[in-house]
């Protein structure tokens, strides 16, 4: 449970300094409506969340968050383009059937893209399917396989591989190692157990972001 709200508190933390004041946010795969309850509160964006989980909706409900229960692909298609200032994925991007199809749309909508994800190319993960065999459990992931839901993990250099075939810009990288806390400041592909991207369109002009703030501290409550 501890490791659980370590993940959630860093995704919350590093892209709440990215989302500026008033902005609209679309949040693919919110869950419980954490993330957008916390931007309501302090920043006071405007926010809609989707999720295909029944009880996750109704959560977001109760935390007041407006949420869009069912397909985070058809939602999009009735937005006009830049919609929204930002598309969150946090930790969303291994259970996408079709990625391109959805990071197509979402930079459709968005102005920008935050992406999260457990970087499958982990040093611990690679061991493990070299020397056993077997599935990785270890701090990056660390649930039986029975226990997990991630459908079509991905890899640091696999994802900026996508990126850069098709034209998207990287504009913001964080990398941290298998603690969820520490940078990672070299050799990310091989050491870095989460990365954080902030996207947006090569061919699109859009505004600067402003220089990353120092990295929040990660609490454990």
């Amino acid at each position: 449970m501890q490791r659980q709200h370590v993940k959630r508190e860093t995704d919350l933390q590093i892209i709440s300094t990215w989302v500026e004041e008033g902005q609209r946010v679309l949040d693919l795969g919110c869950g419980r409506g954490v993330l957008l309850e916390h931007l309501a509160q302090s920043k006071a964006v405007y926010g809609v969340g989707v999720d295909l989980d029944l009880g996750k909706a109704q959560a977001c409900i109760r935390r007041g968050v407006n949420v869009y229960q069912g397909d985070a692909l058809s939602l999009m298609k009735i937005y006009p383009d830049r919609a929204f200032d930002w598309v969150i994925l946090s930790r969303t991007v291994q259970e996408l059937e079709a990625p391109r199809a959805v990071f197509d749309e979402a930079l459709r909508v968005g102005c920008r893209v935050a992406v999260g994800f457990v970087n499958f190319g982990y040093w611990k993960n690679r061991l493990s399917l070299l020397w056993r065999g077997a599935l990785p459990r270890n701090e990056v992931f660390p649930l039986h396989w029975e226990e997990g839901s991630s459908g079509n993990s991905v890899a640091v250099r696999t994802f900026e591989s996508f990126c850069e075939r098709n034209g998207i810009r990287m504009e913001r990288t964080v990398y941290l190692r298998g603690d969820w806390q520490r940078r990672c400041r070299f050799g990310a592909g091989f050491r870095a157990g989460y990365a954080l991207y902030a996207l947006s369109r090569a061919t699109e002009a859009t505004p600067a972001l402003a220089a990353d703030p120092p990295m929040p501290s990660t609490s454990h409550r």
